[in-house]
């Protein structure tokens, strides 16, 4: 089965046969330099070797031997549906529940659902194992997403997502009350050196990130803020506040080990504007999802 993948931005410059180890569970390195060799891979038409490094929006094509295909099943989910037509569907994705199926992870994914919801309607530029997606929010993050249904909306979000035209407000919560009512951070993201499962401001090797932040509102110990992105790096948010000494809130990666507050999992952190032009109608649309609950009450608790 034949399977595509379009290079994004913060993954350029990575060798193909560990790009592609990344993205297909199962297949290890050497395999897949074999597959390469027998020119099963192509690159924007034409097949490379091991030794080629992506690019950003390289269409790498890929023919899976059937015996390495995993089964992604549809499940039947409760999904919070703000928006669908032909083209797109708009979800608010709750807590605890990751994108795509991955290692570790090929049940409950919001994928899963998605997969039931549409009946298999989904773009697949992307590949089997996350059909509809062109953007993610982490497992602990909640809020909108943005998925495909077929390829012309995908690409036309995906160019969308490079020009950083989309419209994309976070809400969150973090340590330590900030001192100046608004700002912008301006670094580069990248894998960390030394932690290839963290992002870290990057000056060598990280792509140009921008935040722009505002405070809501000061709370005990800690602020209630908005954070606006120019550009949509991995953990983007939680880096750069704790670049500035404001770590998210329940963020144990870039923050505390161990959370302050008994109870909470993850980052406080919650996609609730997202703006689009639509793929068809070129119309600009712009969605919004509520605070969830435990959002709520912590906001209410802090005061």
């Amino acid at each position: 089965m034949e399977q595509q993948f379009l290079v994004e931005e913060e993954d350029q410059d990575i060798r193909i046969d560990k790009y592609l180890a990344g993205l297909l569970e199962g297949l290890s390195r050497s395999y897949i330099q074999k597959l390469l060799k027998t020119e099963a891979v192509s690159v924007n038409g034409s097949p490379v070797k091991g030794s080629y490094k992506v690019c950003c929006d390289d269409l790498i094509v890929f023919q899976v031997p059937e015996a390495a295909e995993p089964e992604i099943l549809a499940e039947p989910m409760d999904l919070d549906i703000l928006y669908e037509d032909e083209d797109i569907l708009i979800v608010n994705k709750p807590k605890d529940m990751v994108v795509h199926p991955a290692a570790g992870h090929y049940t409950g994914t919001l994928v899963n659902g998605l997969m039931a919801h549409c009946h298999g309607s989904l773009s697949g530029i992307n590949g089997i194992l996350r059909p509809g997606i062109v953007h993610r929010i982490d497992k602990d993050t909640t809020g909108i997403l943005v998925v495909c249904k077929n390829d012309m909306a995908h690409k036309s979000i995906a160019a969308q997502l490079k020009e950083h035209s989309i419209t994309r407000k976070y809400f969150a919560i973090v340590h330590g009350n900030l001192k100046t009512p608004q700002g912008t951070v301006e670094g580069p993201i990248g894998r960390h050196p030394s932690d290839r499962k963290k992002m870290s401001i990057n000056y060598k090797n990280g792509k140009p990130a921008v935040t722009h932040y505002q405070v809501l509102k000061q709370l005990k110990g800690y602020t209630y803020i908005q954070c606006r992105l120019e550009t949509g790096r991995t953990h983007q948010i939680r880096v750069h506040m704790a670049s500035l000494g404001h770590p998210l809130l329940g963020d144990s990666v870039y923050g505390p080990g161990k959370c302050p507050l008994s109870g909470l999992r993850g980052q406080t952190l919650h996609a609730g504007i997202l703006g689009i032009c639509h793929p068809r109608t070129g119309e600009y649309m712009e969605f919004s999802a509520p605070l969830p609950e435990y959002f709520g009450q912590l906001l209410d608790k802090l005061e």
